[in-house]
């Protein structure tokens, strides 16, 4: 609660939401003011899915989630995102999916 609270997506900078589980990994850009999801890429989404390999790691999973979720924004025309953690550490996987979007060109 103590990130999320000071935490808060417009329009025009939307939040880069981030939910890990054992095996998957999960991002959304939330428009808080309307309430609304504008996307979402998992690790699960089948443009993602093909391409992973059997011998990649989970933080170079959250990589390629990161870069496909950067290109989803760009169609949306969002390149501002602000980073929502949640409750995780700045490290692994959440850091992993963070650099991913910035080579995709999201900045935060």
């Amino acid at each position: 609660m103590r990130v999320r609270k000071k935490i808060f997506g417009t329009p025009q900078r939307p939040r880069l939401c981030v939910y890990k589980s054992l095996k998957q990994i999960y991002a959304q850009l939330v428009d808080d003011l309307s309430g609304r999801t504008l996307t979402t890429v998992s690790s699960l989404t089948p443009e993602v899915r093909s391409q992973i390999k059997s011998e990649d790691t989970k933080s170079g999973v959250s990589k390629k989630v990161g870069l496909f979720l950067a290109l989803k924004a760009k169609e949306k025309d969002v390149t501002l995102v602000v980073f929502d953690r949640s409750r995780y550490p700045y490290h692994g996987r959440i850091k992993s999916l963070a650099e991913g979007a910035r080579e995709g060109g999201l900045r935060f």
